[in-house]
């Protein structure tokens, strides 16, 4: 697990991203129905790595959520590691602020 200072500075690595609670979370903007494409490429990049986001999609936007369940929902470092990694994946699919 990461102490608050960790946490604070990982977070401010990756513009964005929020945190509530013991979780991160961002949500990407898109064209209707755009996140097929990202999910697939997402959860492709997931199986890879072993770790997984908590993902909402809605008609013209996606939210990813992330916390480490098997560290009782804390934030571990594998958790930025993915958020990162979601930040590549999004801009090569023109993800819009939201």
């Amino acid at each position: 697990m990461l102490s608050e200072i960790e946490i604070e500075a990982y977070l401010e690595a990756i513009p964005g991203w929020e945190r509530i609670g013991d979780s991160i979370t961002r949500v990407y903007g898109l064209r209707p129905h755009g996140y097929v494409p990202l999910v697939v490429h997402i959860v492709d990049v997931e199986q890879r790595v072993g770790h997984h986001a908590d993902i909402d999609l809605r008609r013209d936007h996606v939210r990813f959520t992330i916390t480490t369940h098997a560290a009782g929902g804390k934030l571990t470092i594998a958790d930025f590691d993915l958020a990162r990694r979601i930040e590549r994946v999004a801009a090569l699919h023109e993800t819009k602020q939201w």
